[in-house]
């Protein structure tokens, strides 16, 4: 039996990307549910949310949710999380403090009118809000998740989610070549897997991305090999991508050899 599954509900990056010609990849914004033990791990909560709470049914749902940043590709999902309406469960929902304001205030931000038609108010589920910050190990049962904050407009914070000596981390929406590098360097360290901001290529960053917040599978690439993690998974794909384009960039990056994988909606990892 695994120690920690990740599920991917939502591997897409800035907007939801649906149609044809996204479906083998999957079109839904960022959302990865990390089961250790008997503990819920829910990173991020865009698009993909609605399904990971529909996939939970009308049971009550005990779940803790951490926030990379307030983007709205990675918060666009909880209105819609069904869990969150059913007064039988118990969510936890963890995020920085931002511009002065905490995890709750921000989010309440997205369900006020004109943009949405009912409040936080509407959810019946018990719900703590708490605020995480740079460096913090949050303990959730037997798990540990601790957070460390990268490079990215606004802030982001990365997190290493850890069950009996086995961990994965969760690094989206971080530019590279600063001093958060190191810092993700040291959260990476000997982890089973780097799920990796992989938005662009080398030739997109270089030609015109440079300073927009994200990165490329080949620096994800050096900073598994530095931190000695296992493997890097490919995350945050660029939404104009079909699955043609991101089958043709996969197959680049199989050239590079290692252990590499591409985040797929839909793909259960287990170790």
């Amino acid at each position: 039996m695994a120690l920690i599954s990740v599920r991917f509900w939502g591997v897409r990056g800035s907007i939801p990307a649906p149609g044809f010609a996204t479906v083998g990849f999957g079109g839904n914004t960022s959302c990865v549910e990390v089961r250790a033990g008997d503990d819920v791990v829910i990173l991020d909560m865009g698009s993909g949310l609605r399904m990971l709470g529909e996939s939970m049914g009308r049971a009550p749902a005990k779940a803790s949710l951490f926030l990379s940043h307030y983007h709205w590709d990675h918060i666009q999902g909880l209105p819609f999380f069904g869990p969150a309406y059913n007064p039988a469960s118990a969510l936890d929902i963890y995020g920085p403090v931002r511009e002065g304001r905490d995890v709750r205030s921000i989010l309440s931000g997205q369900m006020v009118a004109p943009y949405f038609p009912v409040t936080l108010e509407a959810f019946r589920a018990r719900i703590g809000f708490h605020t995480v910050a740079d460096g913090q190990t949050i303990r959730i049962g037997a798990t540990r998740v601790t957070a460390s904050e990268l490079n990215h407009p606004n802030g982001v914070l990365a997190y290493r989610v850890e069950h009996e000596g086995k961990a994965v981390v969760y690094a989206t929406d971080t530019e590279h070549g600063t001093a958060a590098d190191r810092a993700l360097v040291a959260l990476a360290h000997d982890a089973e897997a780097l799920i990796y901001d992989s938005m662009y290529t080398d030739d997109e960053y270089t030609g015109s991305k440079t300073g927009w917040g994200h990165s490329t599978w080949s620096a994800g690439l050096q900073i598994v090999q530095k931190a000695g993690a296992k493997r890097l998974v490919l995350f945050h794909h660029e939404p104009t991508r079909t699955d043609r384009d991101l089958e043709a960039l996969w197959n680049t990056v199989k050239g590079q050899g290692g252990t590499a994988l591409m985040a797929r909606e839909g793909e259960t990892l287990e170790f």
